[in-house]
């Protein structure tokens, strides 16, 4: 087990620490809800704190059920963990049922965390294929997405969560509804690996003490085949990646993890195989990058959004690019 001073923490606005490392739980469609329970308990074991969850990755329950059992064996304390969950787009009108389905199948009494999966309603079923649509889909709205976000702040006034958070949301999107908040996010999770640094956003969210959690820290080869492209950018052979992995005697897929804590983001790895997620979290104690492989893998970027979101477009929508307002305009 490695010793908790020994894994880095950051700071959430509040002033709370947490840690600067968490253990993904969306299975890719390939895992399914007892490989990844067995992996949480693993994961815990070995030191993990912070467990990123939500309603549609289908394994709530059995994480829960394996929740419980460590807690019966006194291997960590509820108070010890920070646990995440998700409102899915088909329950925007329904969050506070749709958390206290979360917390009953989790087992616990109050979340740390709460997000709003995606910034609209547009639903797709688990492990759907890429050409999958919705015919009820459409574009952001302000208002609903509000009335949404109302709904979060009432979880933590009930004592539901304690924190609130988005995701996968744009600089415009969150410039439209940040002045509106009562209860500011906590937290940003959104796609970060080498290849897709999100620079601008990851600023924003920094400078308005929102902390970026990065999902597919190391380009998620195993990421659902709708999601695949031919255009893709594999982040472990970056030539930045590789010479560092080369000169700390590491796979590239560390240098990755070691990159995002050394930049401020959470990076939520998923792996169900010990040997990986034992690893993934050694590497972010002990021999950091230089300055100079820092600067190289920034400079690396190749701008290459693997989770394209292409199943929540609404009719009459051109492609995925309308998802991310790359024009700095929500796209309607």
């Amino acid at each position: 087990m490695i010793e908790q001073n020994k894994i880095p923490s950051v700071k959430l606005q509040s002033g709370e620490l947490i840690p600067a490392i968490g253990l993904g739980t969306f299975g890719s469609d390939k895992y399914g809800e007892q490989a990844v329970s067995e992996a949480v308990y693993g994961a815990i074991r070995c030191g993990y704190r912070l467990i990123d969850c939500a309603a549609v990755y289908e394994n709530e329950a059995s994480i829960g059920a394996v929740l419980e059992r460590l807690f019966e064996e006194k291997a960590v304390r509820r108070d010890e963990l920070f646990i995440t969950t998700k409102v899915w787009n088909d329950r925007h009108r329904e969050v506070e049922d749709s958390l206290r389905q979360s917390l009953s199948d989790l087992r616990i009494g109050c979340a740390d965390l709460f997000f709003v999966h995606w910034p609209f309603p547009n639903y797709h079923a688990p492990g759907c294929d890429g050409d999958s649509r919705s015919a009820d889909s459409k574009p952001f709205s302000v208002d609903e997405f509000m009335d949404t976000w109302r709904q979060c702040e009432e979880m933590v006034d009930k004592g539901l969560t304690r924190y609130i958070g988005m995701s996968n949301m744009t600089i415009p999107k969150l410039e439209a509804v940040l002045p509106l908040c009562r209860i500011q996010p906590a937290a940003l999770e959104m796609e970060l690996h080498p290849s897709f640094q999100q620079k601008d956003l990851f600023d924003y969210a920094v400078s308005r003490g929102i902390r970026p959690v990065g999902f597919c820290p190391m380009g998620s080869p195993s990421r659902p085949e709708r999601d695949k492209t031919a255009e893709d950018v594999a982040d472990m052979e970056l030539p930045s990646v590789a010479a560092a992995a080369k000169a700390h005697g590491v796979h590239p897929a560390l240098i990755c993890l070691k990159w995002a804590v050394q930049r401020g983001q959470i990076p939520i790895p998923f792996s169900v195989k010990p040997a990986q997620y034992e690893s993934n979290l050694q590497a972010v104690t002990e021999d950091p990058l230089t300055e100079e492989e820092m600067a190289a893998i920034t400079v690396d970027d190749r701008n290459c959004r693997l989770i394209k979101g292409q199943v929540f477009l609404w009719p009459g929508a051109s492609d995925w690019h309308a998802l991310w307002d790359e024009d700095g305009i929500i796209a309607r």
